[in-house]
């Protein structure tokens, strides 16, 4: 079965209960996952993913502290000591996923989390439309190595492909983004896009709990149909971009990453 590495996964309270860690490991097992970049709400929620998984789980330092946090944490002067305090040297590797809307890189938490996350070598996660994941880049310049989540929720190949031209030290992974393969099948656009840039992209699956039009487990529930969706449309692809998405790119990108 083809390894898949998930690089956006999360672990958050509202599992816990229902997805002890040890369930977790058997669900991943059986689906061939063999590592995840896990941020949680809280952050403990990886630790305890960690803690029976070991080298599987990449943990990753988050902004939240509970699923309201998405939607105020630019704005609340309380996430930088937060961010301070879990911060774990020589475990987190990258922070993320934050929100990032159009126009909130000006905003004091914002640049003062991203300060504390350049100041330890952090690669961010960001999860921002097109115009707001460009705000970033610009401000955050050419040498910070950037992983766009959900390749932008609604960003177009076009636009997808306009920002890797322009900035070599994006990447781009695709959780959500159904509109890869419609009904199963692989769009041509796309195919394109990501044989064009088959060394940039990796896939996830997003197992948020709290927030937007997620309330309960719903992810976790239909995780192995998620990865099976996944693995579908990867089989679609010539040999080597097929293993590069699917592992090889996650494995290569973490292993230049400064420690």
């Amino acid at each position: 079965m083809l390894p898949i590495f998930d690089a956006h996964m999360h672990y958050s309270r509202e599992s816990w209960a229902a997805y002890p860690p040890e369930k977790i490991q058997a669900l991943l097992d059986s689906l061939s996952v063999t590592s995840a970049l896990v941020s949680s709400a809280p952050d403990e929620g990886t630790f305890r993913l960690k803690a029976v998984l070991g080298d599987r789980v990449i943990p990753m330092l988050g902004p939240y502290r509970n699923g309201a946090d998405v939607f105020s944490w630019a704005r609340d002067g309380t996430i930088v000591p937060y961010v301070e305090s879990a911060y774990r040297a020589g475990q987190h590797r990258g922070f993320g996923e934050f929100h990032l809307n159009v126009g909130q890189i000006s905003l004091p938490v914002v640049r003062n989390v991203i300060a504390f996350a350049q100041s330890r070598n952090l690669f961010l996660q960001a999860h921002a439309d097109a115009r707001a994941v460009a705000e970033l880049l610009n401000y955050v310049g050419s040498d910070q190595i950037v992983l766009w989540a959900h390749a932008g929720v609604t960003a177009t190949p076009e636009q997808i492909d306009a920002l890797l031209a322009k900035w070599p030290k994006l990447s781009v992974e695709l959780s959500l983004r159904d509109d890869i393969a419609p009904q199963g099948q692989l769009d041509p656009k796309w195919r394109d896009l990501l044989l064009r840039y088959s060394d940039r992209f990796m896939v996830g699956t997003d197992t948020w709990t709290v927030g937007g039009s997620y309330t309960g487990n719903e992810r976790w529930d239909a995780y192995a149909t998620i990865v099976n969706r996944i693995r579908g449309w990867l089989m679609q692809l010539p040999d080597d971009p097929r293993a590069a998405i699917a592992y090889k790119n996650a494995e290569r990108f973490l292993a230049q990453l400064p420690r």
